[in-house]
């Protein structure tokens, strides 16, 4: 039987690590997952199991490699962003992996911005919102002065997904997509390294760039394989979209966070942009992509507890809850209004609200979806500006949401709302950067299926 031709794909999230096979017409092939337990730094923090990782990815590639079902002709890599696995000049892993919600010193965060002109000037230039250990750059900016031998044992400090390659390729690179998300190093306005990596003598340490559409020829056992240098997942999750349309767009890609990409979106941040948690990624061709954040899939699910406990309903009752327009419009709901509050961008003013003012479990979900949306409006709004955009694609748990979806249709009523959603689409992404290094086959135009929310009756979200 004639072994079928295949990509391999790694794609570590903070919780599950996968393992796919995807043959030419992007189908997944054959898909794995574990979960690994975590270990602690040398502060006694919990951080990822980077030996347990390794040794999970070099098991799990020789054993795939031995199956003569399929002929792997390529690889490439997925993983979470702002953690780095640092390389000694021995090639050896000389300190723990850092999780990124680990506290950042505050008097080391003072002492940086004080000697950089300050947190306004920084973000700005590096597109990036003050974050602690969430700017991975802070991370190298703490070893250098509070573990100086740890710093001059560095070769390399690797973003994760370069660590991968390197498990492969024995190259030491570096990605575009990995350096451009919110690290504060990457200086927007030049195109380069900012000015206090290299003060810092930061860049010493930072492998040479490679393509993010490129890949590297690499022997093993005696066979070629086409190796990729691996991406930042939110970049590899937007790759099968920009793929499939040219028309502009925005995803809105939720989970716990909602993040709202606009790929056709050039203008730089401003200062009130970032206060409002905007940030710019950047796509795998190099490119900006302004984007706005949103806790809401982290409020609904506290709020749905709360209301599940109030009406005495299963806590995922609110999947069985139908869109009804006449609870929209009950003169008992009370609408959210979004002003300059800045901590509404992070939590929803149903939170405040009584219970004991809903007649239903429904209507006061309704209004939940109400509030959450008057969020998701003003955060959406907030990268659309000018940039001809005029189709919506939600993917992730709240494209499921009929309420959700509907409330959004008639939040952006001259807009077409979509419900949009790729299998693995992160791993498909990572596929497709790499398409023409190992694929002679066109790229499927079916990838990604639709579902169009049309404004159900004339109404507004305020």
């Amino acid at each position: 039987m004639k072994s079928v031709p295949v990509i391999a794909i790694f794609d570590i999230g903070k919780t599950n690590k996968k393992f796919f096979l995807i043959d030419e017409y992007y189908k997944i092939v054959l898909e794995r997952t574990v979960n690994f337990k975590e270990t602690v730094d040398d502060d006694g923090d919990p951080c990822e199991d980077v030996e347990l990782l390794t040794n999970w990815v070099n098991e799990s590639l020789a054993e795939i490699l031995a199956l003569s079902k399929f002929d792997v002709k390529a690889l490439n890599f997925s993983t979470y962003g702002a953690s780095f696995v640092h390389i000694g000049k021995n090639g050896d892993v000389v300190a723990p992996l850092c999780n990124y919600l680990k506290a950042f010193p505050d008097d080391l965060k003072d002492e940086f911005y004080a000697k950089y002109n300050g947190e306004a000037v920084v973000s700005r230039e590096t597109a990036s919102p003050v974050l602690g250990n969430l700017n991975s750059g802070m991370q190298l900016y703490r070893i250098k002065h509070r573990k100086p031998e740890l710093f001059d044992r560095i070769k390399y400090s690797l973003h994760l997904p370069q660590y991968l390659n390197h498990l492969i390729t024995g190259g030491y690179y570096s990605d575009i997509t990995s350096i451009g998300c919110h690290t504060q190093l990457w200086d927007f306005v030049k195109n380069d390294y900012h000015t206090w990596v290299y003060q810092e003598g930061i860049d010493q340490i930072l492998a040479p760039i490679f393509p993010s559409d490129g890949a590297m020829t690499t022997s093993i056992n005696g066979k070629d394989y086409q190796v990729g240098s691996g991406l930042h997942d939110s970049s590899a999750a937007l790759i099968p979209y920009l793929t499939s349309f040219s028309e502009p767009f925005i995803l809105i890609s939720t989970g716990t966070w909602c993040i709202s990409l606009n790929p056709f979106n050039e203008n730089p941040l401003t200062a009130d942009e970032l206060n409002k948690d905007c940030l710019c990624y950047m796509e795998f061709h190099g490119h900006p992509v302004k984007a706005s954040r949103l806790f809401a899939g982290n409020e609904h699910e506290q709020q749905t507890k709360r209301l599940a406990e109030h009406f005495n309903k299963a806590s995922d009752y609110y999947k069985k809850v139908k869109y009804d327009v006449d609870l929209v419009n009950s003169s008992t709901l009370i609408r959210a209004k979004v002003g300059d509050n800045e901590m509404l961008m992070q939590q929803s003013e149903f939170g405040k609200r009584d219970l004991n003012d809903f007649s239903s479990y429904e209507e006061a979900y309704h209004c939940l979806l109400l509030d959450i949306m008057s969020q998701q409006q003003a955060s959406t709004n907030l990268i659309i500006q000018d940039t001809g955009v005029k189709r919506i694609f939600v993917d992730g748990g709240f494209g499921k949401n009929v309420v959700y979806m509907n409330l959004l249709a008639a939040a952006f009523p001259h807009f077409e709302v979509f419900a949009a959603s790729v299998a693995q689409a992160t791993a498909i992404g990572a596929a497709l950067a790499i398409h023409k290094h190992w694929n002679t086959k066109t790229i499927p135009g079916d990838m990604i299926e639709l579902k169009y929310y049309a404004l159900a009756q004339k109404m507004e979200v305020q």
